[in-house]
């Protein structure tokens, strides 16, 4: 991939930093599940995308998405105008982001757990 092709972002300090800017890219709490799930489930609705990420309003997704968008990790494709219906899916950037995704569910899996109800206050 060409630089001119890359995302440009800024970092604090005289040299650039990809963990912060790729960070600030998806570190944001639904981010990645939405990320996540259309890596393992493919294109989506937006009905069912709210669905496989239990928990989420229907506000917070939509400006999940819209973020994501416009970061071109995600891209919206209008499936039908009457009923409007959208499908979202991973652009291939976005997909390239599979790596990371498994990290994270991989050493999530490995060094957390569910927090008891006296924990959840903490976190």
């Amino acid at each position: 991939m060409s630089s001119k092709d890359c995302l440009p972002v800024w970092c604090r300090g005289e040299e650039w930093c990809p963990v912060t800017s790729t960070a600030l890219l998806i570190g944001k709490k639904w981010h990645p599940v939405v990320v996540q799930r259309l890596l393992a489930d493919g294109p989506m609705g937006f009905s069912e995308l709210q669905d496989a990420v239990d928990g989420v309003s229907s506000k917070v997704l939509s400006d999940v998405l819209e973020d994501l968008e416009e970061k071109q990790l995600v891209s919206r494709e209008i499936v039908s105008e009457k009923p409007f219906r959208v499908s979202y899916s991973l652009t291939d950037r976005g997909a390239e982001l599979e790596p990371v995704i498994e990290a994270m569910d991989e050493w999530g899996r490995t060094h957390l757990r569910p927090a008891s109800n006296e924990e959840q206050s903490i976190v």
